[in-house]
């Protein structure tokens, strides 16, 4: 907890404190700090708390009490700059004050990644970025990439992400498309980051979001000598200046390596090139605080520029191999899991076509015993019927033996008349008839019982056949109740928890004016002779990259066309004519500051003069 670690601060014994109300883009926290605090030993107190140490890149940003915003001085006491009674907590935000030039390469830690990713997906949100419709979508599934983790069909519910602020109000208002028409197209590209983990995904974001023209630039409204208003931009590769209409397309730029001296007096902002034959590039701000904002940023931005063209430090070389390590450790973790993932789905799907052949069994067990239940029902009606033919047989027989003893009889009583004799005659041919009768039935009836004994015999020798095949079924089968046996130990061992890291350092100072009056110079030592090469190698790995993302631009195309059809042409902004007509000639961020950076120095302080 915040305050637990705070108890650990050396405090002067008895020193006076003022509250502070600590605001970051993840959390808030409440402490006490030393009355006589500098900015810079809050800022290594705050950085400490959350164990940020790549501090060169953050300030802490406060309201003015005339109303603006305003970053605190390092080597100023924050009492004197932020003008507060002593019982109200000094508020304070935790913000990047400075951009790297490729965050892939200069983001070590992945709490510095991750205020990054807060911080430009809050400024894209809110258009202070502008982002195209099509960028807007993809930025979109990584945020929900980061946010939710993997696709998961099963768990899914429609309308998860309609209710999760993903899209610039902007991009929103200009389309006739519904929330979900939105939601399926974010969820197309949020289904194939599958396997991604979230500092993955946040990079990712970061890449693409550096690729946009007002990434990393902070705006100020200047006039020139004519009194034209325009925007000075402040970069990390130097100055832009934009016409007053277009924050995205700068006119002419100035690179930090052809900047010699920064200056002010009062409104007058003067900028010396290294070029002595071009003129001063003079500006007018409307307020003098602003100046010294500027001059605050000319001097960090410059410091970092030439930090990232010089040998690393022994911190950051530390801060890099542990980086370098624990990016290692993470994709053997990474391909463990993914290995272990693969081996449990293949032992599903093992399982569940196991589990079908034991239904298949099964079912064939039910019609073999169903088959065996009517062979033994047919045996036993075939059993009833010859012993019924067998009784039949016998009463026949019995009937016959009656009727031949009668006869016997009659010829022995022989009738004294004729009539009687003839009568006696007739009766005897009539018993005769009907003993030959009967004795053809009773033979006729145990041909049929015979006939019904061979059937019975087959039918019993069919039951034992079946028997024995089920039988032996069921031994060929014995293995199947292993199928729900449980996965190994190995298939269910969960990643450890990502350990926070323990080292911190001092803050590195990002640049102070140390101004007290209403002027103000600063000297730019101008960088060694291999800043252009470095700067050339910069640039080749970003095209490189951009070779690699060819499938990703063919897929932002696909989506731009696929959507232009919805799209409500009056409700269109000045930026977005401007970013088609840079697609129509086919440039982006990089290619147009190179065109606007041809040209000498003089040249370019000419036509802004000119503007």
């Amino acid at each position: 907890m915040p305050e637990a670690r705070l108890a650990k601060m050396p405090f002067r014994k008895g020193a006076k404190k003022f509250p502070v109300k600590l605001t970051t883009l993840t959390d808030e926290l409440d402490f006490e700090q030393d009355w006589k605090a500098t900015g810079r030993s809050l800022l290594e107190l705050v950085c400490q708390l959350i164990g940020l140490r790549e501090t060169w890149y953050f300030g802490l940003q406060f309201e003015h009490p005339n109303g603006f915003n305003s970053w605190l001085q390092m080597d100023k006491k924050v009492r004197d700059q932020v003008g507060s009674d002593n019982t109200s907590p000094v508020r304070v935000m935790l913000l990047a004050k400075l951009y790297p030039e490729n965050v892939a390469e200069e983001l070590l830690q992945e709490i510095t990644q991750h205020l990054f990713f807060l911080q430009v997906k809050q400024a894209i949100l809110s258009m202070d970025i502008y982002c195209p419709p099509e960028t807007s979508v993809l930025l979109a599934s990584y945020a929900v990439q980061a946010q939710y983790g993997d696709y998961d069909e099963n768990t899914y519910q429609p309308r998860m992400l309609t209710s999760a602020e993903l899209l610039p109000q902007r991009v929103i208002s200009q389309y006739q498309m519904t929330p979900e028409m939105w939601e399926e197209r974010i969820k197309i590209w949020y289904a194939d980051h599958r396997g991604m983990a979230r500092d993955e995904a946040e990079m990712e974001y970061l890449k693409i979001a550096q690729d946009l023209d007002m990434y990393g630039v902070s705006y100020f409204s200047i006039s020139n000598k004519k009194n034209t208003d325009l925007w000075l931009g402040v970069t990390a590769l130097g100055l832009n200046i934009y016409e007053k209409d277009n924050k995205l397309i700068p006119k002419t730029s100035f690179a930090w390596s052809e900047i010699r001296n920064v200056s002010y007096d009062d409104k007058k902002f003067s900028i010396k090139p290294v070029d002595k034959s071009a003129a001063n590039f003079v500006f007018l701000s409307k307020k003098v605080r602003m100046n010294k904002l500027i001059l605050d940023l000319c001097i960090g931005n410059h410091d970092m520029f030439m930090r990232r063209r010089k040998p690393d430090t022994v911190d950051v070389q530390q801060m890099k191999t542990q980086a370098k390590e624990e990016k290692l450790r993470r994709q053997i973790e990474r391909n463990k899991l993914s290995k272990e993932k693969q081996l449990r789905e293949a032992a599903e799907r093992d399982r569940s076509a196991l589990e079908e052949r034991l239904l298949q069994y099964q079912e064939e067990i039910r019609l073999a015993n169903e088959a065996l239940r009517r062979s033994e029902e047919t045996a036993e009606l075939l059993a009833e019927k010859s012993r019924v033919a067998e009784e039949e047989a016998m009463l026949l027989q019995q009937k016959a033996s009656e009727a031949e003893q009668e006869v016997n009889r009659m010829r022995l009583n022989a009738m004294k008349t004729e009539e009687e004799k003839n009568l006696l005659e007739r009766k005897t041919r009539d018993a005769e008839i009907l003993t030959a009768r009967l004795v053809e039935e009773s033979e006729r009836r145990a041909m049929e019982a015979d006939k019904l004994k061979d059937e019975l015999t087959r039918a019993r020798k069919a039951e034992k056949q079946a028997k024995e095949r089920l039988q032996t079924f069921l031994t060929r089968n014995t293995l199947v109740p292993t199928l729900y046996s449980e996965p190994s130990a190995q298939t269910t061992k969960l990643a450890q928890d990502l350990s926070a890291l323990a080292m911190t350092s001092p803050v590195s100072p990002i640049g102070n004016t140390g101004v007290t009056s209403s002027s103000s110079s600063f000297e730019l030592v101008c960088p060694d002779s291999d800043v252009e090469q470095l700067s050339l190698e910069i640039e080749k790995e970003r095209v490189e990259y951009l070779e690699k993302s060819k499938h990703l631009q063919e897929a932002l195309r696909s989506l731009r066309t696929e959507i232009e059809v919805l799209k409500v042409g009056e409700k269109n902004c000045s930026l977005d004519a401007l970013h088609a007509e840079q697609i129509r000639l086919g440039e982006d961020k990089y290619s147009t500051l190179r065109k606007v950076k041809s040209g000498s120095t003089k040249a370019r302080v000419a036509f802004y003069e000119d503007l």
